[in-house]
């Protein structure tokens, strides 16, 4: 009767053993799904507080960085993501895409048409456009200033509503102004066709203008690399 009595009572407590993982693994797959891994890692590369490792795994809200004199790279499902040197992010899942959250130097990427990453930056959201590839990437000067470049397919920036095309080849800088934009050229400057022309800036502040095209197209056209979107204009 003992030796049943205690049989009974193991089996029990091993059933509900058996029970809590199919309570608990719904909770916490979410939360623990990875978004991304280290493919390569050279020099002082960190995830988190560790040093980062080939084949480590990135989830939300991990932080990876580089030190001077290094760089990282990551794989985000079908897309690849890097930081050059000094230059520090983390990951997050957006609605559409993953987010890229870039908290300084410079981060990049290249993206297939049918599954994109995002850099989500202080100074505006960019991303490839809908269905497209693209390889891009964003360098943050400081708080308020950004330089955003489109190596390969447009780019879209969003930022306090309103959308921009940085098309394929060009740069852009990106900033936040607490003062005016810079006066127009005088009427003697704009008669001879030169002089720096002014960015309109949003109700906000934010001023988008060109400061030249990307290195992989450098020898275009000048009258090409001044052609802009509304509300960019070319710095000559």
């Amino acid at each position: 009767m003992r030796v049943w009595f205690r049989a009974c009572l193991i089996a029990i407590l091993a059933a509900g053993m058996l029970n809590l993982p199919a309570y608990s693994a719904p909770a916490n797959a979410a939360n623990d799904r990875p978004l991304g891994m280290i493919i390569q890692a050279e020099g002082l590369a960190h995830l988190g507080p560790t040093k980062a490792a080939i084949g480590s795994t990135v989830y939300p809200g991990d932080s990876v960085f580089t030190e001077a004199g290094s760089t990282m790279r990551l794989r985000v499902g079908g897309s690849q993501v890097y930081l050059l040197s000094e230059s520090g992010a983390s990951l997050s899942q957006g609605k559409d895409m993953v987010h890229v959250v870039v908290s300084h130097g410079t981060v990049g990427f290249s993206s297939p048409a049918n599954d994109p990453v995002g850099l989500d930056t202080p100074l505006g959201f960019v991303h490839p456009v809908d269905g497209h590839a693209a390889f891009g990437q964003v360098t943050l000067n400081s708080r308020i200033e950004m330089i955003v470049t489109a190596y390969h397919g447009d780019l879209i920036v969003e930022e306090n509503g309103n959308v921009h095309t940085i098309l394929e080849g060009k740069s852009y800088r990106i900033t936040t102004e607490l003062e005016p934009p810079a006066q127009p050229p005088s009427s003697s400057q704009s008669s001879q066709g030169s002089g720096t022309k002014s960015a309109m800036s949003s109700p906000k502040g934010e001023v988008i203008a060109i400061v030249g095209g990307a290195a992989l197209l450098s020898l275009l056209a000048w009258s090409e690399l001044c052609e802009s979107p509304s509300r960019m204009a070319c710095i000559n």
